[in-house]
């Protein structure tokens, strides 16, 4: 799978040193104050183990939320554990929209399956010709990470075919509008459900739980009762349980919905500071990331981590290259800084 900065199980983490300005991860600030709330509520019963009652909240909440029955939820230890459950489907093959995030390759190919990635050319728009017709699973990303691409839901079912399986990772979906009408999570896919299509979703990013480690998957209760099959006791702790129930309740959805609003704005507005100092957007951003491309782009990189900032190499991702570069969207200010340091970067190396 390579080394360094091109090995696929390479992530932004990697690059936030502390001590750094972080633009290499897309997790928000820390948890807003009624998620720590809930969470220090709960240090006292850590002796125990977790509950059902508290499994089942968090189910019954999860499939309030998405308008779908408990047993089409299943929680997840991080949105990473739904991939490293695929193999258990037993695919003959899988195709990979690519460029996109890297795990589903990593346990997909563990486990032996045949693989095709489908390579999108930019600006990475979702064609279902593109996907091999024998694939009976499809993985895909949306938003997608890293380009910031929000695939339409027509594209979507157009991948849909008897006898495959579609995965949508949605890690990012919950802080998505509508540019037009302000609509929250205008691609989502999530509910209605579908018998062939799985859903993955995290809650880590939007509410900076990443060190927690809660996310959960959308499936058919067939496909979910495959997925379970050996599973162990006890997968998901009782802090994760009580975020997912508050994530996806009243004032978890209103907080990802004014998340959502600010990423916006913010992300305007870095879009036009990009522009105007000559670094290429690649396709206008729908996440909380900008893709971008510079040349020496890695060099770049070194040099801006020795002027304390962190930013997130593409280079690992099928269908990019070493000129690619992840921003994380921050505020005005913040942003400010990292394109005088890159423009002070370009000028002395001549790019």
């Amino acid at each position: 799978m390579t080394s360094g900065l091109f090995a696929r199980d390479r992530h932004g983490d990697a690059d936030a040193e502390p001590g750094l300005i972080d633009f290499a991860v897309n997790v928000r600030g820390g948890p807003p104050a009624f998620l720590r709330d809930a969470l220090t509520a709960r240090i006292g019963d850590l002796a125990g183990y977790p509950s059902a009652a508290d499994e089942r909240r968090a189910i019954e909440a999860i499939a309030a939320a998405h308008g779908r029955r408990p047993d089409e939820v299943l929680l997840l230890s991080g949105a990473a554990e739904g991939f490293e459950m695929l193999p258990k489907l037993a695919p003959r093959h899988a195709a990979l929209i690519q460029p996109s995030f890297t795990e589903p390759e990593m346990a997909l190919a563990a486990a032996g399956v045949p693989i095709t990635d489908v390579v999108l050319p930019e600006p990475w728009a979702l064609t279902s010709g593109a996907v091999p017709d024998d694939a009976d699973l499809v993985v895909l990303g949306n938003p997608t990470n890293p380009t910031s691409v929000l695939h339409p839901i027509s594209a979507i079912e157009a991948l849909r075919r008897p006898g495959r399986i579609v995965v949508v990772d949605e890690a990012f979906a919950d802080i998505t509008l509508d540019p037009v009408n302000g609509r929250h999570e205008p691609c989502s896919v999530a509910s209605p459900a579908a018998p062939d299509v799985i859903v993955i979703r995290s809650v880590t990013k939007t509410f900076g739980l990443a060190g927690l480690r809660a996310g959960y998957l959308l499936a058919d209760p067939d496909v979910v009762a495959r997925l379970t099959h050996g599973r162990r006791p006890w997968p998901l702790g009782t802090l994760a349980l009580t975020a997912l129930a508050e994530c996806v309740g009243a004032a978890g959805q209103n907080h990802a919905r004014a998340q959502g609003r600010a990423i916006a704005a913010d992300r305007a507005v870095m879009f036009d500071m990009l522009g105007a100092a000559g670094i290429k957007v690649c396709v206008p951003p729908q996440a909380s990331f900008v893709l971008v491309t510079l040349p020496r782009a890695l060099e770049i990189k070194q040099q801006l981590r020795e002027r304390g900032f962190a930013v997130r190499s593409a280079a690992n991702f099928v269908g990019l290259d070493d000129d690619h570069v992840r921003l994380a969207v921050r505020d005005r200010a913040t942003t400010a800084a990292l394109i005088e340091a890159i423009t002070a970067i370009r000028k002395e190396i001549g790019v």
